[in-house]
């Protein structure tokens, strides 16, 4: 199973940026997923999850500026993020919970990690 992160850049304060997580692979079902973040010198942080029900949970940080969603028929998870500030520079990393055979237990998969600066 991997996981692919895409859209991270560059961003004024106050802009916004969508970052996308597509997990693949032997997939037979995926269950939490979630974005977590690393800035500097500082350990990594939970900043949205969503279960495959749709129920969704944000560090108090984000809450109001950044909106997770999915897509569960393509295993893809988003980060709307928006209202950037400067101290949500960080890596980004994408986790998911994934069972791979109908057999087998929930693995917890990280994703590469994409950057995200918020300067102007």
């Amino acid at each position: 199973v991997q996981l692919q992160a895409f859209g991270g850049g560059l961003v004024q304060p106050g802009g916004s940026l969508r970052l996308s997580c597509a997990a693949s692979g032997s997939i037979f079902n995926v269950n939490n997923m979630a974005w977590y973040r690393q800035a500097p010198g500082k350990q990594r942080e939970l900043v949205a999850a969503i279960t495959s029900g749709g129920t969704t949970n944000y560090a108090d940080s984000v809450k109001g500026r950044f909106t997770i969603s999915r897509d569960n028929a393509k295993n893809t998870v988003f980060l709307q993020m928006n209202s950037l500030k400067p101290e949500d520079t960080a890596v980004y990393y994408c986790n998911a919970d994934v069972r791979s055979y109908s057999w087998s237990p929930y693995r917890s998969y990280w994703g590469q990690g994409t950057q995200v600066t918020v300067s102007s």
